[in-house]
């Protein structure tokens, strides 16, 4: 079995197991939801090295875009979607083709300044996005004889895409064009001197990764019946890039784990303290300092101290992940 095998299972077992450990579908829902965006978040930081503070555009991008369809056109809930979906790669193709013309600092202050443009963009336009209100009763559609008014069998919905959407990155991530972005990450000028279109490549991991996030957020927006403007805050490209980084970066099922980790843990500190956000604040602070690969690094170091020491030494390659 490979690895992609293996990480698709273990993604397969985390859409079956939450409904068995968790009472509210809401909240597991919300888990599937944002793993899919650190995913697709991954795949620009994890895999080709860049920093981008404007995920928060396309998640927005997809709340407003399935509201708006649904409220004011005859459309059904499939293409409503597909419309979020073809936007969020739409305007990540052009977010990408500007601010990767520059590198280092400069490329995060413009993935922060399209951030704050759309922010301020929604919140002007108040007759289509609603403003600070948000664009409110948005209807979550049925899709042909799935019945999706309840939280749980909207769950079933969410999973499903979820594991499509993580088959999808992965086989992305494994094929020749996600080595091409290791390369790009790993010496971007030795990738350029070999031939390979650099730009071509980052715009398009930003348009695979603008589509995911835009689907993602017409997801959350159906979810909650809300496009809220928060959505295109750009406090939710730095919650995106956290769930990232806690999980670890340059492994896909990692952003399952962090987005899971923050949303369940988030809720869970919600309810010991109104200042809950300090003690998150504490925890990102420990998991910076002692556990700079992610929880994905801590697993995989929990699991290697578990071999029986003499099998660990006969088999395990030097320098290989034990998954």
């Amino acid at each position: 079995m490979n690895r992609s095998s293996l990480h698709f299972i273990l993604a397969a077992i985390v859409a079956v197991a939450l409904p068995l450990f968790m009472r509210s579908g809401t909240l597991a829902s919300e888990v599937l939801i944002y793993a899919m965006a650190a995913s697709a978040c991954n795949l620009l930081l994890g895999y080709t090295g860049l920093l981008s503070f404007g995920q928060g555009i396309f998640f927005g991008l997809g709340s407003y875009v399935v509201g708006l369809t649904l409220l004011h056109t005859p459309l059904p809930l499939g293409l409503a979607i597909l419309f979020s979906i073809v936007i969020g790669a739409l305007v990540a193709t052009g977010v990408g083709w500007l601010s990767i013309r520059r590198q280092g600092v400069y490329f995060v202050m413009l993935t922060l300044a399209f951030s704050q443009f759309f922010y301020f963009l929604a919140y002007t336009f108040k007759d289509i996005t609603g403003g600070d209100n948000g664009l409110l009763n948005i209807p979550r559609p049925d899709v042909g004889p799935l019945v999706l008014r309840s939280s749980w069998a909207y769950y079933a919905f969410i999973a499903i895409i979820f594991l499509l959407i993580f088959a999808t990155l992965q086989r992305v991530a494994s094929s020749t064009f996600g080595r091409t972005l290791l390369a790009i990450r790993d010496n971007e000028e030795r990738a350029r001197a070999i031939g390979f279109p650099v730009r071509t490549f980052k715009i398009t991991a930003f348009a695979i990764s603008g589509a995911v996030t835009g689907l993602a957020g017409a997801l959350h927006a159906l979810l909650i019946g809300v496009a809220p403007l928060s959505n295109i805050d750009y406090h939710m490209s730095e919650s995106i890039l956290i769930m990232t980084i806690i999980g670890g970066t340059g492994n896909l099922f990692a952003s399952v784990l962090g987005a899971g980790f923050y949303v369940i843990v988030s809720d869970l500190l919600s309810t010991i303290w109104p200042r809950w956000l300090l003690l998150l604040g504490g925890l990102l602070v420990v998991v910076a300092l002692f556990m700079q690969q992610g929880l994905w690094g801590l697993l995989e170091r929990i699991i290697l101290a578990l071999r029986p020491a003499s099998r660990t030494a006969a088999g395990k390659e030097p320098g290989r992940s034990p998954l």
